[in-house]
């Protein structure tokens, strides 16, 4: 049983997912996490983010694991300071060369795998690239005023500038060449502009009742 969640950012992505993998019993993988401990490794190096070369470099010799909802790197927990501005502002960069998705990819099919291939598994291309014959995909979606609102709650800024932020994100997620934030073949879209989180989360396990 392998759940993908895919979506934007503001779309409760990350507490539907883990939510919805507590009550269905399963492990929760966050590969956004995965490139954001892949941005901070660059960062450290102090590298050109825009050379692919230089990335993939640092990115294939380091190692990478996510437990109980910590992200380590080189076996240290970096869980708060992957959510740092720097590794936000940097991770679209980051995630924008092929063979860095590549390489993390293979670390997310990888850490399923020692799962038993069980888990909910969230991010941007789960469902489309990472494990497209999951056995259940959902899309999370929301109007874009819906989204900077929850994610404006979220880290505190000006819904103003959320708004813009999202949209950068969502122009580069979505035209970059490696792997486009897109709506998976096959997968279930959920609007959640208008849905309490019960209910996204009712939704979304009745979803994998009827798979199950």
């Amino acid at each position: 049983m392998i759940v993908t969640v895919d979506g934007p950012s503001g779309t409760g992505k990350s507490t539907v997912s883990k939510a919805v993998a507590s009550r269905a019993g399963l492990p929760h993988l966050d590969t956004g996490a995965f490139y954001r401990a892949a941005t901070l490794a660059a960062l450290r190096e102090a590298i050109d983010l825009a050379d692919a070369d230089a990335a993939v470099a640092v990115v294939g010799e380091i190692s990478l694991d996510q437990d109980s909802g910590r992200m380590f790197l080189d076996g240290k927990d970096v869980s708060s300071e992957i959510r740092g501005d720097r590794v936000t502002e940097a991770v679209s960069q980051i995630s924008s060369h092929p063979e860095v998705r590549r390489i993390l990819v293979n670390h997310q099919r990888s850490w399923v795998a020692e799962h038993e291939s069980r888990a909910v598994v969230e991010g941007r291309d789960t469902g489309s690239v990472v494990f497209p014959d999951a056995t259940l995909k959902i899309y999370l979606d929301a109007r874009p005023e819906v989204r900077a609102k929850r994610r404006a709650r979220q880290v505190g800024d000006n819904p103003d500038d959320v708004i813009r932020d999202l949209a950068r994100r969502d122009l580069l997620d979505s035209t970059r060449e490696a792997s486009p934030l897109i709506v998976p073949d096959g997968a279930v879209i959920v609007d959640t502009s208008d849905l309490a989180f019960d209910e996204v989360v009712e939704r979304v396990l009745s979803l994998i009742s009827a798979k199950s």
